[in-house]
């Protein structure tokens, strides 16, 4: 097998992608990715090394994890948007042997300190001459020997992604070829994409999410997908109409922008009159948003839930009796359990944490064998922090998470993380960060900072601080100087104190 043949069944001439206006079709696609997959032969790429890939949505990344899997290699998406700090700590932690830049991301790149990226033998960049002491380019990666893809065992890993769902502080959780395949079959039991369908690829492929249900998913199922690198809601609106999509799955910050569209000679009511499926996942959509999406669209979004750890999706809504704060059914071939407290399946009715069992649950965080025992049972369960209840129809209900996650856009943001990033700062003595509501994203990220004696940094000094070391989604966007921070007898921090 090789997750990498989900493109060959296709017609030659169905458009397989259509990137910044460009149109590649799946015969195309396989021509591109077979060349591709040389020109990394000819680098020294071979069975278990790692590419990471600094990349927006576009044909670059998708023909690069396509020969990546195919030569059995190990795709490390990382996101572009990074600052410098952030790049470093991933990278010393995969160790990639090639490392793939676009532009969005040379500005980064040039900060990186050397030692952290001793390991990366070549840079390739995709335009030449826009990134720093980049060796190769795409267009000399296309120039190779056309290269079919070889044989590899289901256990073989063909991903890296670094997530904070289950485990606190970013991990690269390890996806195998298997893993993701799986949840493509068992995400064939839904009424979800067909290869008529066009599908709006605004979510991140760094994000699980984007890679195995955008790019995964879409490929398998032989439809088109519209790559977009960056989300504005005027002209989504327009591709959305000039495309015909017909698929569109988005964040709830995606929708929530959709919502307020009130301008009706703008924004006509059918202005959505091609999509067959809003769906919406990686955080809870307010009840009130969706209420709006269809009033004034007639759009029904339909919530489902997944994480990475699970390849991603657990369940699904599509093609099904809609239940409004449900995130639908569990799909066939998965297994879940809601555990009580006492490692007891809870009675029906009865909230517990939700457990999942399959072949789509991960292999493990790459050199963690601490955390992934706390999320891994001996015999295979994934245990994973969320809380639900199920009701008699067999839907499920999400009524909380995993402990201290703040969710943002619909990407994990762990406290710990943000803390140990202003702990950094000179002048902060002690800090306490926690999510608070935010109407565009969800949830926004909140600190409060103790300062050491005589300090006098400001908010401004210290979200800079946290700008230049984190991704813009995780850092503070308000912070509030306290004298001291609440703790218990063992002082331990409070942080459902801190409001």
């Amino acid at each position: 097998m090789n997750l990498a043949h989900i493109i060959d069944a296709h017609p030659a001439d169905r458009v397989a992608l259509i990137s910044r206006g460009r149109e590649t079709t799946y015969g195309q696609l396989r021509d591109q990715v077979a060349h591709v997959r040389g020109g990394l032969q000819a680098l020294g790429v071979g069975k278990g090394d790692r590419i990471a890939l600094l990349c927006g949505n576009g044909r670059y990344f998708v023909d690069l994890y396509l020969a990546a899997l195919g030569l059995g290699a190990v795709t490390v998406p990382l996101n572009p948007g990074s600052p410098a700090p952030e790049i470093e700590r991933e990278l010393r932690t995969v160790e990639p042997k090639i490392v793939v830049v676009e532009p969005v991301a040379a500005h980064a790149w040039s900060q990186l300190n050397s030692d952290s990226v001793s390991a990366v033998e070549h840079v390739v960049c995709t335009e030449p001459g826009t990134v720093a002491g980049a060796d190769s380019s795409f267009d000399e990666l296309l120039a190779g020997e056309s290269v079919a893809a070889i044989d590899v065992d289901p256990d073989d890993l063909a991903a890296l992604i670094f997530t904070s769902g289950t485990a606190g502080s970013p991990r690269a959780a390890m996806l195998s070829h298997g893993n993701l395949q799986s949840n493509l079959d068992q995400s064939s039991s839904t009424d979800g994409i067909k290869a008529s369908d066009v599908v709006y690829g605004v979510l991140p492929l760094f994000h699980i999410f984007g890679l195995n249900v955008v790019i995964g998913l879409g490929l398998a199922r032989g439809a088109t997908l519209v790559m977009v690198q960056r989300f504005d809601p005027f002209t989504a609106l327009e591709t959305i109409r000039d495309r015909k999509v017909t698929i569109i799955p988005g964040a709830p910050p995606l929708w929530l922008a959709f919502s307020h569209m009130d301008d009706m000679s703008a924004f006509p009511a059918d202005s959505f009159a091609t999509v067959r499926l809003a769906l919406t996942g990686a955080a809870k959509m307010p009840e009130e948003a969706m209420r709006r999406l269809k009033e004034r669209f007639g759009l029904t979004l339909l919530e489902g839930y997944g994480l990475t750890e699970a390849s991603p999706v657990v369940t699904s809504s599509a093609g099904m009796d809609v239940k409004v704060g449900s995130v639908g059914k569990v799909l066939d071939g998965i297994q879940v359990r809601l555990v009580d407290e006492n490692g007891d399946d809870a009675l029906r009715g009865d909230a517990g944490e939700v457990w999942v069992k399959g072949p789509n649950v991960f292999k493990g965080y790459l050199n963690e064998p601490e955390a992934t025992a706390r999320v891994l049972t001996a015999d295979g369960w994934l245990r994973t922090g969320d809380i639900a209840i199920v009701d008699d129809d067999g839907y499920l209900y999400l009524v909380d998470r995993a402990k201290d996650l703040i969710i943002v856009s619909g990407f994990n943001v762990y406290p710990a993380e943000v803390e140990e990033i202003l702990l950094d700062h000179a002048d902060v003595a002690e800090c306490g960060v926690i999510g608070v509501p935010h109407p565009h994203t969800g949830e926004a990220v909140k600190a409060f900072v103790v300062l050491k004696q005589g300090a006098r940094a400001h908010e401004d000094s210290l979200v800079s601080w946290c700008l230049d070391n984190l991704a813009r989604y995780k850092c503070p966007s308000k912070i509030i100087f306290v004298d001291e921070l609440p703790r218990n007898v063992s002082g331990k921090l409070l942080r459902r104190s801190l409001i």
